[in-house]
C-alpha cells in the first residue's frame, strides 16, 4: 500500500510538468497561425492537432522512456545477483560496509549482514536497494504514468485554444496569450508549493 502511494504521488510531478508543456507548446502554435492567417478556423485546427499530436508524443515518450530505464535496472540487478552467487564473501563484506556506513557497529553489521545471507532473497534484495538503490522489481510497464502525461499535455493545450471558439480572433489571441500565462502562473505556485513537501522529489 504504501509503494502504490508513492507511486501516486509520482504521478502529480508528471502530471504538473505535462501540463506545463502543453500550456507552451500549443500557445506558440495557435498564436503563430492565428497571426499568420487571421482565421480562426485554421487556428482551430492546428490547434486541436497539435493538441491531439502532442499529448499522444508525450505519453509514448513516456512509456518508451520508462520501460529503456527499467530494462537498464533490469540488467544491473542481473549483474548484482550474478556477483552475489559468484562472490559471496566479497558480497557479504560489501553487506556490512554498507551497514556500517548507516550508523551500524562493525560487530554488529557483520552479524546482521551473516544473518542475511542465510536467506539469498532477503539478501539480494537488501543489497538491490542498499548498493544500486535501485527497486528489486522495477516495472517494465508504466501506462499509468504515460497516460498521465498524455492527458495533462491534452488538458493544457486546450487552455491557449479556449478563446478562440468564444472571441474574435483579434480578442481572442491576446486573450489565449493572458489567459495562458495565468494558468502557467497558478500551476507555477502548485509546482513550488509541492516542492516544499516533497512531492515532486526534489
Amino acid at each position: 500500500g504504501e509503494k502504490e502511494r508513492v507511486e501516486r504521488r509520482g504521478r502529480i510531478r508528471q502530471f504538473v510538468f505535462g501540463s506545463m508543456d502543453g500550456l507552451l507548446v500549443p500557445l506558440g502554435v495557435v498564436s503563430g497561425v492565428a497571426g499568420g492567417t487571421g482565421s480562426t478556423k485554421a487556428v482551430v485546427i492546428a490547434g486541436l492537432a497539435e493538441a491531439f499530436a502532442g499529448a499522444l508524443s508525450m505519453g509514448a515518450g513516456e512509456f518508451l522512456s520508462g520501460r529503456s530505464e527499467a530494462e537498464v535496472q533490469a540488467a544491473e540487478i542481473r549483474a548484482e545477483n550474478r556477483s552475489i552467487r559468484q562472490n559471496p564473501q566479497y558480497e557479504l563484506e560489501e553487506m556490512a560496509v554498507l551497514l556500517e556506513h548507516e550508523g551500524i557497529k562493525t560487530t554488529d553489521a557483520r552479524m546482521i549482514a551473516a544473518k542475511l545471507q542465510t536467506c539469498s532473497n532477503a539478501f539480494s534484495r537488501t543489497m538491490i536497494q542498499k548498493e544500486l538503490g535501485l527497486d528489486p522489481e522495477p516495472k517494465t510497464v508504466r501506462l499509468p504514468e504515460a497516460a498521465t502525461i498524455g492527458v495533462s499535455y491534452l488538458i493544457g493545450s486546450l487552455v491557449p485554444l479556449m478563446p478562440y471558439f468564444v472571441l474574435k480572433i483579434n480578442t481572442a489571441l491576446p486573450t489565449s496569450i493572458g489567459l495562458t500565462f495565468l494558468v502557467l502562473a497558478g500551476i507555477g505556485v502548485i509546482r513550488g508549493t509541492l516542492a516544499r513537501i516533497g512531492l515532486l522529489g526534489y
